[in-house]
């Protein structure tokens, strides 16, 4: 019977029929979900507020441990099997580096939780990837005219891309996150400037702000929340103002940063440098814009070849070469 279902799914017809499934099913996905997609801006904005909530809880373990002269502890207590195999097998020393949790940050990644989860992920997935490699090669008897030596190269191979399989989906989702606030910045620019010149405060102007990017970028809109909570709790303002520019890891946010840390910190008017760097983050956008456009001939080139001129060629020398076979 084993040798049945190993035949059945290694039968060219089955594979096929499963990848025309499976590629219909993704086409009627990505068609559909545009339509049945809810936008998530009050989740987000609940999830700020729970944020500035623990904000305020780790300021006042903080300045009660200061108070008593001791240390408190504010490690988080969720998902507390998942943080036992994290100091289990001490993977905080073995897989974070300086950059890790700036990447989460940057990803929308910002409770202890969410490091362990990731960390207990880039552990566990090898071996799961690792004995499906082992069953899909030797178990089916995929690669059986290989040499057992490149079949377990590859089962390695497939472990090796388990390990970084949870860093190219927190890339993924920084990069998503970085675009929408990079498009919506020089707008948040404009209406931070407008505020400003108006006569309302740094913080007032962000929260403001947030508010009316709210629907334009979740993102953007969730980090200028953080940042007016971070302003409002943190004893120094360049901590919460380097903040925001350590969880968007965008050169744009960080130059804006710079200047609101000098005009805090030598009190001068910032309505210009405001007006600048957002005319820059304008620029810097259509440049982009630009240089995808300049990108997009050679890219077609290709596709053109592959499957415009046969078609062309088809459409155009098919009935001169209908009738030449008729006349001959």
């Amino acid at each position: 019977m084993s040798s049945d279902l190993a035949s059945s799914l290694t039968d060219p017809t089955t594979l096929i029929a499963v990848l025309v499934a499976l590629a219909v099913f993704a086409s009627l996905y990505t068609l559909a979900m545009p339509f049945f997609e809810r936008g998530d801006l009050n989740k987000r904005m609940k999830a700020v507020s729970t944020e500035r909530e623990q904000m305020r809880a780790r300021e006042r373990a903080r300045m009660t441990a200061e108070a008593a002269g001791g240390k408190a502890s504010l490690r988080t207590q969720n998902n507390r099997s998942v943080r036992q195999i994290v100091e289990r097998f001490n993977l905080r020393e073995a897989l974070v580096d300086a950059n890790t949790v700036n990447k989460l940050r940057a990803a929308g990644f910002r409770s202890e939780n969410a490091l362990n989860m990731f960390l207990v992920a880039r552990f566990l997935l090898p071996f799961g990837f690792f004995a499906l490699a082992i069953f899909w090669v030797f178990g089916l008897d995929h690669l059986a005219d290989k040499p057992t030596p490149i079949r377990l190269l590859l089962t390695l191979c497939i472990a090796y891309a388990g390990f970084y399989a949870p860093n190219i989906f927190i890339s993924n989702r920084m990069g998503k996150r970085q675009h929408s606030i990079k498009r919506a910045w020089p707008d948040a620019l404009d209406l931070m400037l407008i505020c400003v010149e108006s006569g309302i405060s740094i913080e007032a102007a962000m929260r403001r702000v947030s508010e009316e990017l709210g629907e334009a970028s979740p993102a953007l809109a969730e980090e200028m929340v953080l940042t007016t909570a971070e302003l409002s709790f943190l004893p120094d303002r360049r901590v919460a103002l380097e903040n925001l520019g350590t969880r968007t890891q965008l050169p744009i946010v960080q130059s804006v940063v710079q200047a609101l840390m000098q005009a805090d910190r030598y009190g001068t008017p910032i309505s210009q440098a405001l007006r600048v760097l957002a005319q820059e983050g304008r620029d810097e956008r259509m440049n982009e814009a630009e240089k995808k456009a300049a990108a997009l001939p050679p890219k077609l080139t290709v596709p053109m070849i592959l499957f415009f001129l046969p078609v062309l060629i088809a459409v155009i020398l098919g009935p001169a070469g209908i009738q030449v076979s008729d006349r001959f």
